[in-house]
């Protein structure tokens, strides 16, 4: 989902569910009385050389304990994990992403860390889009490792030659500055229209939700006032470009777009960054990075945080090491070097200052902030498997009555919440 998802790690593996790292040198030789914990972390979350540091450092500190650390695949994880969670092998620790935590919690299989979670980890400097899909009915059962979200991409250039020499730090202003570029004859903004995750921000944004529990009951609620005038300023954004009105951010690839051509600004993870720059190196030094803007200048504007969170099962065989593990890894320490090791946005707001100096990921820590994640249902992988968003987005764009058009949607929603 987010671009964290598809780094690369250094040392090749056979990303196979037994294979630990052995073969980076990241477990030690184990004897009889030492208890092994196994920790599952997902492909591109975290360095081979992070990974050596942490190990190293842990079994230091413990000594008797060896971690095993697995390398699983983003593709199919959520059925090997429901799988693994129901089985007598489950491991200690498991990465998961952060708006899977529901579904997961819904087996009953996850270990409950609400006490760990106020006593030792800060709860509540936390960062939202990571903490509140990990708290289920009160409970918290994912803690925060680490973020990643959405930032305005731009060109210094093109900013520069239509006069404006500071990115916008306001809505109204971002609107006028895209106007100006515009009338320089760059496009403004490269917006698609099916660019659900942005809308969503701008819909928190007005106190708006996607979906809201009532009664024990998820109901879709793109038609309220509130979630209307999100959609109100998407609109007034998209239309300030060429981005297609029926189609989303992978189709073309907008960071294809913005390479090709004169384009001004683009929403995306800074990821998009690198996959411009290798198709047209000559923008390497033009591009710049800034939070989404917010309704006024004193906070960036709410953005979808995707990331991960870690989680214990309940069948763990070393529990309280696993819950140890968990402290450790969400801790400053790690999470400073996690941070300025892989560019994630450090699961605390008092964090943010780890990575000043960092255009792209101080951009991301901002928004992060005022993060927000989906609806925390354990079926809202249904709303996205045939999302209604999205021509619901289309149909606005293209002139239908938004108040129509949204009760629809919200009616799919609500449906799809309730199978």
């Amino acid at each position: 989902m987010t671009y964290v998802k598809k780094r690369l790690l250094a040392c090749p593996v056979a990303l196979v569910s037994t294979l630990a790292l052995a073969g980076c040198g990241l477990v030690p030789g184990q004897d009889g009385g030492t208890r092994t914990v196994t920790v599952w972390l997902m492909k591109g979350s975290a360095s081979e050389e992070f990974l050596k540091r942490f190990t190293s450092a842990y079994e230091r500190e413990n000594p008797g304990v060896r971690l095993e650390v697995v390398i699983q695949e983003w593709t199919g994880i959520g059925k090997k994990v429901t799988a693994v969670l129901a089985s007598e092998d489950a491991p200690d620790v498991i990465e998961v992403g952060n708006t899977q935590v529901a579904q997961y919690a819904e087996t009953e299989l996850l270990y409950d860390l609400t006490l760990e979670s106020v006593r030792d980890l800060g709860h509540e400097d936390w960062v939202p889009g990571l903490a509140e899909p990990g708290s289920i009915d009160g409970s918290q059962y994912g803690i925060p490792w680490y973020a990643a979200n959405r930032v305005v991409v731009y060109r210094k250039d093109l900013f520069r030659q239509a006069g404006v020499e500071e990115p916008p730090k306001t809505r109204e202003q971002w609107l006028e500055d895209t106007e100006k570029i515009n009338e320089t004859g760059a496009q403004g903004i490269y917006l698609a229209g099916q660019d659900w995750y942005t809308l969503s921000g701008f819909i928190w944004d007005e106190g708006g939700e996607l979906a809201v529990e009532k009664d024990g009951r998820w109901v879709g609620a793109l038609d309220t006032p509130a979630a209307l005038k999100g959609m109100e300023f998407y609109e007034e954004l998209q239309s300030l470009g060429s981005g297609p009105k029926d189609a989303d951010e992978e189709n073309p690839p907008q960071a294809e777009v913005f390479a090709k051509g004169r384009v001004a600004q683009i929403i995306a993870t800074p990821a998009a960054a690198a996959a411009v720059q290798e198709r047209n190196p000559g923008l390497a030094s033009q591009l710049g990075f800034f939070p989404i803007p917010g309704k006024t200048a004193d906070r960036p504007g709410a953005v979808f945080t995707g990331g991960s969170d870690l989680v214990v099962p309940v069948n763990a065989g070393e529990r309280a090491a696993a819950i140890d593990v968990v402290t450790a890894l969400a801790g400053k320490q790690w999470q400073t070097d996690l941070a300025r090791t892989m560019n994630h946005v450090p699961n605390k707001t008092s964090l943010a200052s780890v990575v000043e100096g960092e255009e792209a990921t101080a951009a991301m820590a901002a928004g992060a902030a005022g993060g927000r994640a989906t609806p925390n249902s354990p079926k809202w992988a249904d709303v996205e498997a045939d999302n209604p968003i999205k021509p619901y987005m289309t149909a606005v764009l293209q002139g239908a009555d938004p108040k129509a058009a949204a009760r629809r949607a919200s009616q799919q929603i609500t449906e799809a919440l309730s199978g």
